[in-house]
């Protein structure tokens, strides 16, 4: 299981980059690629959650890293109108 980071960019223009303990992110996301918010936070959830689940399988315990990370996203794109169309950019993958 790869770690994986991939930076995003926020529909204020601000930068994160984000972590997940696998690399299926890339299966969920492209890069240089722009998703409607609630797009990408259900991306998120679900990739997150199968990365988790992968490390539970192999370790006995979630990713709580990943938990937090998911967590963290849906914290900040919460911030976000969601009645009008935005949208977040995934600028690149880091591994």
């Amino acid at each position: 299981m790869p770690e994986t980071r991939f930076k995003i960019q926020w529909p204020d223009g601000s930068e994160e980059t984000c972590y997940s303990p696998s690399s299926i992110v890339k299966k969920y996301f492209e890069r240089d690629r722009d998703y409607e918010l609630a797009d990408f936070v259900d991306r998120a959830q679900t990739a997150l959650n199968i990365a988790s689940d992968r490390v539970l399988a192999k370790y006995g315990k979630p990713c709580g890293l990943a938990i937090g990370q998911l967590a963290e996203i849906k914290s900040k794109a919460a911030q976000f109108n969601s009645g009008t169309s935005q949208s977040i950019r995934v600028i690149e993958f880091i591994e």
